[in-house]
């Protein structure tokens, strides 16, 4: 078999990929919404820890959305024009989207500010304004994954032997930047996620070498979020 050959069902095991991709970042939506949550509640937070990790998944969502519109729809679209055209719909909610982005960003900035200067932050305006973007990123997340998930189930498995190629270098550059300990963390809990394998398989082998040093890293994160 050449390096361009492609094994029979790549599409399916691609879409598999992608499928773990959205689901690390649905998991990462619903840690950051579930701590502003509880910092909402008067619960303790570990603010540092709070601020990287809601970093991580601005970062994480935007990266996302780039390397799909530039890598991953023109190879749909060159072949399913038609019913790609679906996706073109969800334009309104990714600039909802982003400007919640925007909102939380500005909101961990503040933190981060008092932070480092050692004043008091305004808890008032960040559990409001916190929670309120982070469950609404939550949502549009998972709102527009409803859309998107089911369309490209039924056009990966279709698409050919060069495409799946093309396919292949879109859907790894999907996978999150940064926070390895997050991107493995929440591969595997609170249970493997689907195609976990074949993202593991396109991740560093520095990272895959210390996969349980990352585990561990994760679960401190989440005791310091008091997710667990």
């Amino acid at each position: 078999m050449s390096a361009t050959q492609v094994p029979v069902g790549e599409g399916t095991r691609l879409f598999e990929q992608l499928l773990a991709v959205h689901g690390v970042m649905t998991r990462g939506a619903g840690l950051v919404a579930h701590s502003f949550t509880r910092l909402a509640g008067g619960s303790a937070v570990d603010t540092k820890t709070l601020v990287s990790t809601v970093q991580w998944l601005v970062d994480s969502l935007r990266h996302h959305h780039l390397s799909e519109e530039e890598l991953l729809w023109p190879v749909l679209r060159e072949r399913f024009r038609e019913r790609v055209r679906r996706l073109d719909r969800l334009s309104e909610q990714n600039e909802a989207l982003e400007k919640e982005l925007d909102e939380l960003e500005s909101v961990i900035g503040r933190i981060a500010e008092e932070r480092r200067v050692g004043g008091s932050v305004g808890w008032g305006h960040a559990m409001k304004e916190g929670t309120r973007a982070s469950h609404r990123i939550r949502d549009l997340l998972a709102g527009r994954l409803a859309v998107e998930e089911p369309l490209l189930r039924g056009l990966f498995p279709a698409v050919s032997d060069e495409d799946v190629v093309r396919l292949r270098r879109a859907v790894t550059e999907c996978v999150p930047r940064g926070g390895p300990h997050l991107v493995v963390g929440f591969l595997e809990h609170p249970e493997p996620v689907s195609g976990r394998d074949h993202v593991y398989a396109g991740l560093p082998p520095s990272v895959r070498w210390t996969r349980g040093v990352l585990l561990s890293r994760f679960r401190t994160t989440l005791r310091a979020l008091a997710a667990c």
